[in-house]
């Protein structure tokens, strides 16, 4: 019969040989994993991994807020049309959506051209969703995103 202290000794080396033997070397592709180019059609097989990932949409969300769309396209007031009616001008498709906000017509610089790719995927997919969000939780969103910097107010990365 073992004694307590030897079993004891064996389940430590036990745990130690199935933690080694669960690890193993994290795989990432050598290629860009962020889009590098705009979506190539609605049935792009990227879109999915945009529109059914919640860390992609709050990240939408964030940008939202942080290049001031919401000053427009806020809920209620601003000079633009809340995005959550769906009622989409040039088209309602995540590429339509992804070129409307890259060629936006209402600003001084297209975001296209200082808006990463990836941001305007995030951003389309956020934009995408606004419908389904609850009116009270995109009211608290918006809330949250007050303190963080904005469009015009942003000063630069913290040095």
């Amino acid at each position: 019969m073992q004694s307590s202290a030897a079993r004891l000794g064996m389940l430590a080396i036990c745990a130690v040989l199935a933690a080694v033997a669960a690890c193993s070397a994290e795989k990432r592709p050598a290629a860009p994993s962020q889009p590098q180019t705009p979506p190539t059609g609605p049935e792009d097989p990227r879109i999915s991994a945009y529109e059914n990932n919640s860390y992609q949409l709050s990240q939408g969300g964030r940008y939202f807020a942080w290049y001031g769309c919401s000053a427009c396209h806020a809920q209620r007031g601003g000079g633009g049309r809340d995005l959550a009616d769906k009622k989409w001008v040039y088209g309602g498709e995540f590429d339509q959506v992804y070129r409307t906000i890259a060629g936006h017509g209402g600003l001084t610089v297209k975001p296209g051209q200082s808006i990463p790719p990836e941001q305007l995927w995030q951003l389309s997919a956020y934009v995408r969703s606004l419908n389904q969000i609850d009116p009270a939780k995109r009211r608290r969103q918006d809330l949250d995103q007050a303190g963080e910097p904005q469009a015009d107010n942003w000063s630069g990365p913290v040095e």
